[in-house]
């Protein structure tokens, strides 16, 4: 089976565009992605577009009436925070497979403002109301308290985490928010569901990021092998069965299923990554995923936000792009946006939050429900 590259990537600056449709916001990504890769949509032979909240809308048909409708086929995906990272995978999968030697891949998102979550129960007693559970807010609440009760983990540890994120945030021009919001400021916020304030809760915004995929083959033809980067691996996972109360669920068992995956196809491990980017919809998932993803021990990862080893110019910096915390969290452009930052510092395009001598990233995204995503990108 070929390898696959990504050879064209680009995303919008996250923001709130109420006057513009999600196919517009969609169609500017396709175009900025394509530029990038130097080739048109009458190069490519399917599109696979990721869009959660309109799943019914067919909204990869919509992008191509902004930018071009060549007859291709098109396949929508929705799943939840991992939406445009499925989408990505099935673009993946189909030149892996040997039907396509050229595809582009969409992820968009319109969020508007507000709670997530409350997801609706059809049979029998819903939980929320009863245990205030299925918020998103309370999940995470309940995962980081959880960690605390285990290892000690402080409010302090978690609120660091918010810290370190809209830091990055500063150095990257397509991020909504770019504010340095000190240790105090992050802990005194308006508490939403402790340990989580505010400013530890993830950003609704609107937003598009795309990517082009190649074969090798196609790759060499049109000379993009310079700035190419390959997908060394890519998972996707739902929950393994356990005997659990579903109005607590275990949060960690699908990422940890899906790293051991992605490593597995990739023939390295968690020692061999450079940069990451993962799922911080609250500052308390981060927290977790630095151990569900191997970066550090169990019970360890309240050192590892002291240490500083997550920040640019640590051991393995975490998030540099400012992450769901403060770049923003458009459900079906997070996956995506991910994969372009990892993309462009592998390239040594990053500037002032590049990672010096990046060679092995690693994007990382997971909706309760439960989907997870792991990707493994490498330099070429």
């Amino acid at each position: 089976m070929t390898d696959v590259y990504v050879v064209g990537t680009d995303m919008i600056k996250f923001g709130r565009f109420p006057d513009r449709t999600v196919g517009s916001l969609g169609g500017e990504a396709a175009l900025l992605a394509l530029d990038d890769a130097g080739l048109t949509i009458k190069d490519m032979q399917a599109l696979y577009c990721g869009n959660n909240i309109l799943a019914n809308r067919m909204v990869g048909q919509q992008v191509l009436r902004e930018i071009g409708q060549t007859g291709i086929p098109v396949v929508n995906c929705a799943n939840a925070c991992a939406t445009g990272a499925t989408a990505f995978r099935e673009g993946w999968m189909a030149i892996k497979a040997g039907m396509y030697d050229l595809v582009l891949c969409v992820g968009v998102e319109q969020m508007g403002k507000g709670l997530l979550g409350s997801a609706e129960v059809e049979d029998g007693l819903s939980p929320e109301g009863v245990l205030g559970s299925i918020t998103t807010p309370s999940v995470f609440a309940h995962v980081g308290m959880e960690h605390s009760r285990k290892y000690g983990t402080t409010f302090e540890q978690f609120a660091k985490v918010s810290v370190k994120n809209h830091h990055h945030s500063t150095l990257n021009p397509k991020a909504m928010y770019r504010i340095e919001t000190p240790l105090e400021q992050v802990m005194a916020a308006e508490m939403i569901s402790y340990p989580n304030t505010k400013l530890m809760c993830s950003v609704n915004v609107d937003g598009a990021a795309a990517a082009v995929l190649a074969s090798e083959s196609a790759a060499k033809r049109l000379g993009l092998m310079s700035r190419a980067v390959r997908v060394r691996a890519s998972a996707l996972v739902s929950d393994p069965f356990s005997e659990r109360n579903l109005t607590t669920p275990d949060f960690n068992a699908a990422t940890r299923l899906a790293a051991a995956e992605a490593f597995r196809q990739a023939g390295l491990g968690a020692e061999d990554l450079d940069l990451v980017e993962l799922h911080d919809c609250f500052a308390t998932a981060e927290i977790v995923h630095y151990e569900n993803l191997g970066l550090c021990a169990d019970g360890e990862a309240g050192r590892l936000i002291d240490s500083g080893e997550t920040e640019l110019g640590g051991r393995i910096p975490v998030n540099v792009s400012g992450g769901l915390l403060s770049k923003g969290h458009p459900l079906g452009a997070t996956g995506i946006a991910n994969i372009y930052e990892l993309s462009t510092h592998l390239r040594g395009e990053a500037g002032a939050r590049q990672v010096e001598g990046a060679r092995i990233g690693l994007s990382h995204v997971v909706g309760l429900g439960t989907a997870c995503a792991v990707h493994v990108l490498e330099k070429v």
